[in-house]
């Protein structure tokens, strides 16, 4: 399960993220690839509004996890790892209280905490094309 999905712009995004969790439904945990600027945030972003966030979505660079809510009360959770320093400050914060929540959990630099990644999950790679396209692959983990 997964596939190769194309973005010409971020009026795409809506669109792609509706598909993914449609083609993904029952899985709450996506870890989202790429390189810096390929577009993490703004993909999360389109996830948020598909699940009916409301409030004003941005990178939790410092405080690794923002909380937001959305449809029905229902929390939906973004990590950013960028900046932990020690695998430490991912269980400080209660990391595994979300991940096993049965809430949406959006991962940036998952690489950072590859081994605490539950068994089944999304992985999003998006590339950077020509053009300032991009390419988002995504398909079902399970280790």
């Amino acid at each position: 399960m997964g596939g190769k999905l194309i973005s010409t712009g971020v009026d795409d995004l809506p669109r792609i993220a509706k598909q993914i969790l449609s083609e993904t439904e029952g899985e709450w945990v996506f870890a989202l690839y790429g390189k810096m600027g390929a577009g993490k945030t703004t993909l999360i972003k389109a996830f948020c509004q598909v699940l009916g966030v409301e409030e004003i979505v941005s990178s939790p660079t410092f405080a690794i996890v923002n909380e937001y809510t959305g449809r029905e009360s229902q929390p939906v959770f973004h990590f950013d790892f960028y900046r932990i320093k020690k695998i430490e400050e991912v269980f400080d914060i209660g990391y595994e209280e979300y991940i096993f929540s049965g809430h949406y959990c959006f991962i940036e630099w998952p690489e950072l905490i590859d081994n605490l990644l539950p068994e089944n999950f999304v992985r999003i790679n998006i590339e950077v094309e020509a053009d300032d396209k991009r390419v988002i692959a995504y398909r079902r983990e399970v280790r």
